[in-house]
């Protein structure tokens, strides 16, 4: 399942998720200027949050790898996806709740996610990376504000591809059970690179819960 974009109008446009995509394009390219894989798996290590350093060897110089951990990406792939999701989201989220709170609840999105990554896996020392967590809390916000709003969807059954039309919150609602689904799965299984999926549950619900804390401007609801 893969939202292709929703319908819901805003009235200005989305300036900060625009310029949140644009910082994380800019940052992946950066990435894949890197003279060599080892530059790039140094910016990684050092630029990642790694649950290890937060829960055995904590220190003021962690902090920051909380908000330099959401502008790394692993591949076009992952950078893709995630830029999808916060532009076809992001933007009525923060067409209602402005710019500044916008800012403020999609980093705090981001510290709630690395939070939870944190607590479930303390002893790994793999680098947690990418702007999902973030963009899982505007989904969050995005359910509760919206859920009744359109998104064109792909479905996939196989060989089968079907573009429909669902509410918002089937799309995300399905799309977090899936999330808790792989979460408790990937409990059983060794720790290895993959995706960190306990960051996407600690942001979503981060959103949810956070969303209720902001003034709304007056706009139309769907």
């Amino acid at each position: 399942m893969l939202p292709i974009r929703d319908v819901n109008p805003t009235r200005s446009f989305a300036w900060v998720t625009a310029i949140l995509i644009a910082i994380n394009v800019l940052v992946f390219l950066y990435e894949l200027a890197l003279p060599s894989p080892k530059a790039l798996y140094g910016l990684v290590h050092a630029m990642g949050l790694v649950p290890y350093r937060v829960s055995r060897h904590f220190s003021l110089a962690v902090l920051p790898t909380f908000f330099t951990s959401m502008f790394l990406h692993a591949g076009f792939v992952h950078l893709l996806s995630n830029m999808l999701f916060l532009w076809i989201f992001g933007n009525n989220v923060e067409d209602t709740l402005g710019r500044l709170p916008f800012t403020l609840f999609y980093f705090l999105c981001g510290l709630g996610a690395g939070a939870v990554q944190v607590a479930v896996n303390p002893n790994s020392l793999i680098p947690t990376i990418g702007a999902s967590g973030a963009i899982s809390g505007v989904l969050g916000g995005y359910m509760l504000l919206f859920p009744r709003a359109r998104v064109y969807t792909l479905l996939f059954v196989g060989w089968f591809i079907r573009l429909v039309e669902l509410p918002a919150v089937m799309v995300l609602g399905l799309w977090i059970a899936l999330q808790f689904l792989q979460g408790l799965i990937s409990l059983g299984m060794p720790q290895v690179g993959g995706v960190a999926w306990f960051a996407h549950i600690g942001g979503f619900l981060t959103g949810v819960l956070l969303v209720k804390l902001f003034p709304k401007r007056q706009r139309w609801l769907s």
